[in-house]
């Protein structure tokens, strides 16, 4: 039956593709680096095998070097392989590189609106605004360290009343990780128990589940053909609708209630900028841009940290040396009296090489977000032009066998030194290099530490069974890497 699908599905495609996309294919002027021979209208989807996505590319690099295109369907896409190419591009021309490829399954929810999908003026306007907006409640401070200790507190909590029987914590993490960004936008948690709250997280991960899917690849790839197929893709804009009425409510009560010039929150910061800017006629803050960057702020708030968190525990699960190793120098450096801080990091380089060892071997975003050039380049031999549509493959730095011991094994020694000491890396990339560097890098960083040390810190992690048979393979690969769904039992150390 499955078979017959995905027959049918390709005589759809192979039918209907050229005129679902024939008139709005996204070319470049130009020769592109070369790369494996499209298909007619398909382009090189049969060879880039989902859940494999990430991996296939890597392959394909072996052959065709660490700068190459391929064919998504009709729109050529460059992809930088391996750390070298991402930091000649990335880091060393960032602001070639800084502008933000289309994705059509954002741009039919944004319209090019809100911080990570709009490009230009706009979106240096909203960065700039939206960071110090950010440093003003915090972010960066020991305010905002103190934020996230007191949601720690919380989850720990509402871990402990599970009182040693298994349970999926997905919603806990969500919950707790969601309430730290939720405090600054909204200027308020939400209780683990709020049925209204907990459907949005589940509106989230729902959507970064099938955005990460095939489905959501190829709805990015032949929009208008997949807007006339049945299929999950289409509960994407369904979750984005009900999470844009949740946000529109939540401006709506801070036009009611706020000072003005006494920002009690982002929202409020917002609104006091359109005030200042409501006779200009060219101004980005509008109504419009409020929802969509409140909704990048809350998504990119939450998602991706707590998958992170989640894919952390179940890693552990399966190594519980590793946890045992964290928690006795957590003992040794912290003790037991009081909660592990940002202070205590350069005092733990196991714990800080094991939470850096995490990040890189999940690659939450492993062909990270797309860019596109903002004017013709040159890179590695190759001439780029304007517009070209830029897949910087993330994962492919952390797999770099020039930069890492063991690149594909999960082993904290990638940070280490001969010493025992911890030893950054420039190939570490997880919230991509660069001028589009995830906004919220420093506060992500700082809750994977403070939340998973505080966890092993007080529990033990047990597995539903036997350690050896868990499987680390990402359930989605596509725009995320996704843990597969997992139980544990944690027993008060």
């Amino acid at each position: 039956m499955i078979t017959s699908i995905s027959v049918l599905l390709s005589l759809l495609v192979l039918a209907l593709a050229w005129w679902g996309w024939g008139a709005h294919s996204t070319g470049t002027r130009g020769a592109l680096p070369p790369g494996p021979t499209p298909l007619p209208l398909l382009g090189n989807l049969l060879q880039l095998e989902s859940r494999r996505m990430d991996r296939v590319l890597m392959e394909l690099s072996g052959r065709w070097g660490p700068v190459f295109t391929v064919r998504l369907g009709l729109r050529p896409a460059v992809v930088l392989c391996g750390y070298a190419a991402l930091r000649d591009a990335l880091v060393l021309q960032a602001d070639t590189f800084s502008g933000r490829g289309a994705m059509a399954a954002f741009e039919r929810f944004t319209s090019g609106n809100g911080i990570v999908f709009s490009n230009g003026p706009r979106w240096l306007k909203l960065r700039n605004f939206a960071l110090g907006a950010l440093k003003a409640f915090g972010l960066g401070t020991r305010t905002m360290e103190d934020r996230v200790l007191e949601e720690a507190a919380c989850l720990l909590g509402e871990f402990q009343a599970t009182a040693g029987a298994l349970f999926d914590p997905r919603r806990l993490l969500d919950n707790a990780v969601s309430n730290v960004i939720c405090s600054v936008v909204f200027g308020k948690r939400y209780g683990y128990g709020d049925p209204e709250f907990l459907r949005l997280l589940d509106l989230f991960n729902d959507n970064f589940r099938i955005m990460s899917s095939r489905w959501g690849e190829m709805y990015n790839i032949f929009p208008s053909l997949l807007d006339w197929l049945p299929g999950p893709h289409h509960r994407i804009f369904r979750n984005f609708a009900e999470l844009r009425v949740f946000i529109s409510e939540q401006i709506q009560r801070h036009r009611q209630t706020r000072q003005p010039g006494e920002p009690r929150d982002f929202i409020d910061c917002f609104l006091d900028q359109m005030d200042k800017e409501q006779q200009d006629p060219k101004s980005h803050f509008q109504d419009e841009t409020l929802v969509m960057t409140t909704h990048n702020l809350f998504f990119g708030g939450t998602e991706t940290t707590s998958t992170t968190l989640r894919y952390g525990l179940l890693i552990l699960l399966k190594y519980p040396e590793v946890a045992a190793k964290v928690q006795a120098e957590l003992d040794a450096v912290v003790g037991r009296t009081r909660a592990p801080r940002l202070e205590d990091r350069a005092r733990l380089p196991y714990t800080n090489a094991m939470l850096h060892e995490i990040q890189r071997f999940i690659s939450v975003l492993p062909l990270g977000l797309p860019r596109a050039l903002t004017r013709d380049t040159h890179l590695c031999g190759h001439s780029l032009p304007k517009g070209t549509f830029v897949i910087p493959l993330l994962m492919s730095a952390h797999r770099d066998p020039t930069q890492f011991k063991d690149p594909d094994c999960f082993n904290p020694a990638n940070f280490l030194d001969d010493k025992g000491e911890f030893q950054s890396n420039d190939a570490f990339m997880p919230f991509g290099p660069g001028k589009r560097m995830c906004l919220g890098a420093g506060l992500a960083r700082s809750e994977i530490f403070l939340f998973l040390t505080a966890v092993l810190q007080r529990f033990c992690l047990l597995p539903e069974g036997n350690p050896a048979r868990i499987d680390l393979t990402p359930h989605c690969t596509g725009l995320g890497n996704v843990p597969p769904a997992f139980q544990l039992r944690l027993v008060a150390r």
